[in-house]
Formats: C-alpha cells, sequence, structure tokens
C-alpha cells in the first residue's frame, strides 16, 4: 500500500473519530494497567462491569494489597481466567509497591517485568496513560492490517513495527484506537461491514472476498 494511501485512511478514520480512546474505564494509569490485564481474553464490556465495583472498594496497589486475592476474586469471578488474573494482579501491586512508589512505570521494559503484563498490555499502557506512540497489536488491528494491506505481516511483532514505520508520525498516538475500533465494529472477523465502511475504497483486499 502506498504513502498517498496509508495518510488517506488515517484522515478519514480522524475525521470520523477526532479524538479516539479505549472503551475501558479508567481514571488512573494503576486503573488503566489493571483494567487491560483484565481484558486479555475477555470483552471490554465484561471487565467494565467489574472494574466498576473493584475500584470503589480498591483502585490503588495499596488497596488491592488490602483487599486480598480472594476478595479480588469476587469481584471478578465473571471474568475469564479470573483466577490467574487475579494472582497475577496481586503480584503485580506488591512490585508497584515496592519498587516503583506505588506508580505504574512508565518504560517498556519494567511494564514488561511486571507478572500478568505482555508486550500489548504495556504498549497499551505507554500509549494511553503517559502518551507514547506505540501500537498494541491485539486480533483485531492484526486482521486489519493485514486484510485492508496496511502491514501485512505473519507475527504480531513483524506487524506491529510495519505500522509504527508506515503509520505517518501524525497519526502515530492515534493509530492504536482507530485501528482497534474499525475492525471492533466494521471491519470484523467473520462478516465485515464493507457497505458502510469509509475506507473501503482504499482497501487492497474487498475484492478478493467480499
Amino acid at each position: 500500500m502506498n504513502v498517498t494511501k496509508r495518510r488517506e485512511i488515517f484522515l478519514r478514520l480522524q475525521k470520523a473519530n477526532p479524538q479516539p480512546s479505549t472503551e475501558l474505564e479508567y481514571h488512573s494509569p494503576f486503573e488503566l494497567l489493571m483494567a487491560v490485564i483484565l481484558s486479555a481474553q475477555a470483552t471490554d464490556v465484561s471487565v467494565n462491569a467489574a472494574t466498576r465495583e473493584l475500584f470503589k472498594a480498591a483502585n490503588t496497589p495499596q488497596a488491592i494489597l488490602v483487599l486480598g486475592e480472594e476478595a479480588l476474586c469476587s469481584f471478578i469471578q465473571r471474568i475469564g481466567l479470573y483466577k490467574t488474573k487475579a494472582k497475577h494482579i496481586i503480584q503485580t501491586c506488591r512490585l508497584l509497591v515496592e519498587k516503583h512508589g506505588s506508580s505504574v512505570p512508565q518504560t517498556r521494559e519494567a511494564l514488561e517485568a511486571l507478572p500478568g503484563v505482555g508486550r500489548k498490555t504495556a504498549n497499551v499502557i505507554l500509549n494511553t496513560a503517559f502518551g507514547q506512540p506505540t501500537i498494541a497489536v491485539d486480533t483485531h488491528i492484526f486482521r486489519l492490517a493485514n486484510r485492508i494491506g496496511l502491514a501485512p505481516g505473519k507475527t504480531v511483532l513483524e506487524v506491529e513495527n510495519k505500522l509504527l514505520k508506515s503509520v505517518p508520525d501524525e497519526f502515530l498516538h492515534d493509530a492504536h484506537h482507530w485501528l482497534i475500533l474499525h475492525g471492533r465494529y466494521v471491519c470484523q472477523a467473520r462478516k465485515p461491514k464493507c457497505g458502510s465502511c469509509i475506507i473501503n475504497d482504499l482497501c487492497e483486499y474487498k475484492q478478493k472476498a467480499f
């Protein structure tokens, strides 16, 4: 896909949604970190339903530690893999208190050292909480980047690296959210809504399958 097409794609996405954001509900970097850890293999809707109650009871690392793993499980038990996520959250909160003064670190290395935090989660935190130009490649972005020809790749890391090189600098900060939302609601896996897609004429794959 050439530079002109790529730029036009993001111009249209920007016009349709000038200030994109995550659909996870949060009021601090710590709350966002907890929500993103919980969101693995779960919907944002289910995570928000759980964190609305959880954050009323505990929304700092120390408060989560005081709450304890068993009580934490009671708040998140409707979320997939909740027992494993609860263990990771308790371990992460302990590290935040002991090593980071109860603050969420702002480097990839420090974030990825936290239990339950991989590259994708770190990218979300760096981008959404701290404004860094990162792109967290989830299933939606991976599918979209390959399907429309924006940044085709066989692995998540390959797609991420290609996106970082191909997305025009002026759009890099918000590209993460635009692509996730477009993949989630328009360019869906089984039945993409090509008829209502604002970048339909720029897509390099639609004629092959749709």
